[in-house]
């Protein structure tokens, strides 16, 4: 495991534990990634409640409840499907928090207005309003794909911080 990854993952279960919060990821283009830095540290089953790897559309429609008129209307790389993922993770977990990544790793996939290396996350948190959701949208560039999902990694891994 990267070393970087597994230094903030490590952060992020301290903290999480500290404020009494069980975490989920729902990952795309990662993945996985952020689950396996979260689970790459021994004891983290008292915080990581679990993670959704939803590569697929039909993935994030039937896990996630992403509706596909979302998807048709704005694509799966996009603010309003990262908050609906991270908040369908909320919904099918125990969780208090979680982060959703969904982006374009590359070296296929773009599309106009959604180059390689944009990618959209969100964190949710459970009791607070939907429209309190954190989005955020990331252009790395052209890195190659492992470092747009490494990068990516690290941005949800931050997003987990209480």
């Amino acid at each position: 495991m990267d070393a970087d990854l597994t230094a903030l993952a490590a952060q992020v279960l301290a903290e999480n534990r500290a404020a009494g919060r069980m975490v989920a990821t729902a990952e795309s283009c990662t993945g996985g990634m952020v689950a396996a830095a979260l689970t790459d540290i021994a004891g983290s089953s008292d915080v990581f409640d679990r993670g959704f790897v939803t590569y697929s559309n039909q993935a994030k429609m039937d896990m996630l409840d992403v509706s596909e008129d979302m998807l048709a209307t704005f694509g799966a790389v996009s603010v309003a499907t990262a908050w609906a993922m991270a908040r369908g993770a909320l919904a099918h977990s125990g969780a208090d928090v979680a982060v959703s990544i969904t982006g374009i790793a590359g070296p296929g996939g773009a599309t106009p207005g959604k180059p390689v290396g944009m990618v959209v996350f969100a964190r949710a948190v459970r009791g607070e309003s939907p429209e309190a959701v954190v989005a955020d949208t990331r252009l790395f560039g052209d890195l190659g794909r492992s470092e747009i999902r490494r990068q990516a990694a690290l941005v949800a891994l931050e997003l987990l911080r209480p």
